[in-house]
This record gives C-alpha cells, structure tokens and sequence, in this order.
C-alpha cells in the first residue's frame, strides 16, 4: 500500500511536465515560426491570390476572380521548358565537376583541405553581379570566343548570347552550392567500409560504386535541390551573359511585373513556377529513395 502511495504522485505530475515541456518547445519554436509565417506563407498567399485577380486598367493589380491568367500562363510555356532544361543541365553539370572535386578535396586534401575551402568561400565575397559580367570579358571577343574563333578559322564566332555562356555562368555561379554538401557527407564518411571493400577484392570503382557513392547520396540530393531551385527562377545570368536572348521564366516575371505591369498574370506564372519546382523536387527525391532502396535489397 505505501508503495502504491507513493508511485500515485509521480503519475499524477507526468501530465503537468508533459505540458510545460511542450509548452517550452512552443516558445522556442515561436521566434522561427513568426519568422517562417510572415516572410515565406505570407507572401505566398499573397502571390496566390492576386494570381485568381485582373489587370489595372493603369497597370497592377484588380481583384476579382478569373482563371484565365493561368490559361495564358499554360498557352505560353517556352519559358517554363527552357527553364527546365536549362536547370536540370545546369545541375548535371555541376554534379559533375563537384563530385570529383568534393571527392579529391576530402580524400585527397591533406593538410590543404582548409586551404582548399577557403578558395571555394572567396568568390562569394565578391557580388554575384560584378562574378557575372567578368565572364563578359573572359567569353568575348578578346577572350575565350576569340581564341576558339582563331583555332576555328571563323572571326565571327561567338559564345556570349548563346546557351552555352548561360551553362558556363550557372557552373561557376553555383557549383560550391554542390561542392559543400558532398564534402560533407565525404568527410563524415567511415573509412574502414573503403578498406574493407579493397580487402575482399574490389577495385576501386567498385569501391566507388557499391561504397563511396551511396553513402554520399545525401549530400548529392541536398546540393541538387539547393542548385536547381535557384535555377529555375534565375535570371541575372540569362540577362548578361544571353543577351537576353535566353529567355527563361524570371526574365518573363521581371518582364509581367515590371514591364508590362500585368501583376495577376506574372503572379500566376509565379505560382505554376513554385508547382514545377514542387514536383520536380518531390520526383527527384522519389527517384533517389527508390534507388537507394533497390541498391539495398541488391546488396542483401
């Protein structure tokens, strides 16, 4: 009986700590919840609604209802497939040269590994904007596009106003976005798994393969999704190194909100935009799960 008399009050006071436990996680979390609500839900609901709205007679925003800025939205979609191949090539390329770069720096790094971070850190102290017009000179005339041109035997070739300058600019602009999460998950990683898969007899693409690369995947989808989303809203690059010849779905909303001050259609772009870019995450994840899965039941 004095046991169960005692044990009584400890059961009665878990409910009490169970509350003010999660009402210290409430106001913890609060700070970034407020944060997260008024800078990213907020103007998204804002963005939604004027998206359904009509055009000013003297330009802006109306309200009322309409889906047609959604059906002009669908009718002109060049933007939105140039903007998907043009990030999803983006982002291949850049998982290209990151992975060997990644790989070297946390393999190979030695006692240079700091040194060789901090050549990765030193171009974002400079403006995006001042990185992006010095390859206005490094792929002009007298650059790189006058050298190939004099190989080539044709004075009028040209890279800048092309695809291919964009590509250039989006691999310099963002490849230590990709770098940075794949050195992570290399430098974590456990090196007896390397040295036991050389010990029972695998080359070293094999050990790359089976070992190295799945343990890594982590860090390739997290470097993938921080460069392609970017991507598919980018437009500083396409401005300066296409010309604007490369006509992509942020030089369209700079063009509908600025321009032409049609802010309901450049808001309904806006929105399918965010849904492409949703899906497009969503699928990539998938297919990446379902690839590590498979590797897995492969293995066992």
């Amino acid at each position: 009986m004095a046991t169960l008399s005692e044990a009584a009050p400890v059961r009665s006071g878990q409910p009490r700590r169970s509350f003010s436990s999660a009402l210290l996680t409430g106001l913890l979390l609060l700070p970034a919840s407020l944060w997260y609500l008024i800078l990213l839900v907020v103007p998204l609901a804002i963005v939604l609604v004027m998206s359904f709205g009509r055009a000013s007679r003297i330009g802006g925003y109306e309200p009322g209802f309409t889906l047609e800025n959604y059906g002009q939205a669908f009718e002109r979609s060049t933007p939105f497939i140039t903007s998907l191949v043009l990030a999803t090539s983006g982002t291949i390329l850049c998982l290209l040269a990151a992975l060997p770069l990644a790989y070297f720096i946390a393999t190979r790094g030695g006692r240079r590994k700091s040194l060789l971070i901090v050549l990765l850190i030193v171009p974002f102290w400079t403006s995006f904007l001042i990185r992006t017009y010095a390859w206005l000179t490094l792929l002009g005339p007298d650059g790189l596009a006058g050298f190939i041109g004099d190989v080539v035997g044709d004075s009028g070739f040209r890279i800048l106003g092309t695809p291919v300058a964009v590509l250039i600019g989006v691999v310099y602009g963002y490849l230590p976005l990709m770098v940075f999460p794949i050195y992570v998950t290399m430098e974590r990683m456990d090196r007896t798994l390397i040295e036991a898969s050389k010990d029972l007899g695998a080359g070293r693409w094999a050990t790359f393969r089976q070992v190295t690369l799945p343990i890594t995947l982590p860090g390739l989808i997290t470097g993938s999704i921080l460069v392609f989303i970017p991507l598919m809203g980018e437009y500083v690059i396409p401005a300066i190194l296409g010309y604007g010849r490369v006509f992509l779905v942020g030089n369209q909303l700079v063009l509908q909100f600025l321009e032409a001050r049609n802010w309901p259609e450049g808001a309904a772009r806006a929105v399918v935009l965010i849904l492409i870019m949703l899906i497009s995450v969503v699928f990539y994840l998938w297919f990446a799960s379902r690839g590590r899965r498979t590797r897995e039941i492969s293995v066992l």
